[in-house]
């Protein structure tokens, strides 16, 4: 079973940066197909970014330019760099996982095998 734990959640104003991790264990990150979905507050959970075995990166139209999904093999960890943030993008933050093969690059709630417990970002304007 493989147990993914979120951390760098925080309280940031807009125009700042924040940099989300996500540490995995019992399974290497390279091993997976690993992705970010966020939640706000009365609406459905929503990809963000993903991560491809081969390093290949896909994300959301929301997170285009501003985001970045990273892996780091030698830590075992896949993290999201935030900037411009706005308070739209208020939300929690959840590190997923997949273990199976996908056919396109985009991850849907439907295709993850694992989650982490979130991670709580909020921007006040």
């Amino acid at each position: 079973q493989v147990q993914l734990v979120e951390s760098g959640g925080g309280l940031v104003q807009a125009g700042d940066s924040l940099r989300l991790s996500c540490a995995a264990s019992e399974r290497a990150v390279s091993t997976l197909i690993m992705g970010w979905f966020r939640q706000a507050p009365g609406k459905e959970r929503e990809f963000i970014a993903g991560i491809m075995r081969s390093g290949g990166t896909s994300y959301a139209a929301s997170a285009k330019g501003r985001f970045a999904i990273s892996r780091d093999n030698a830590k075992n960890t896949v993290s999201l760099q935030m900037n411009s943030l706005e308070p739209e993008d208020t939300a929690v933050y959840y590190c997923a996982a997949v273990r199976g093969s996908l056919t396109k690059p985009t991850l849907n709630y439907g295709d993850i095998d694992y989650w982490g417990k979130g991670t709580l970002v909020t921007v006040s304007s």
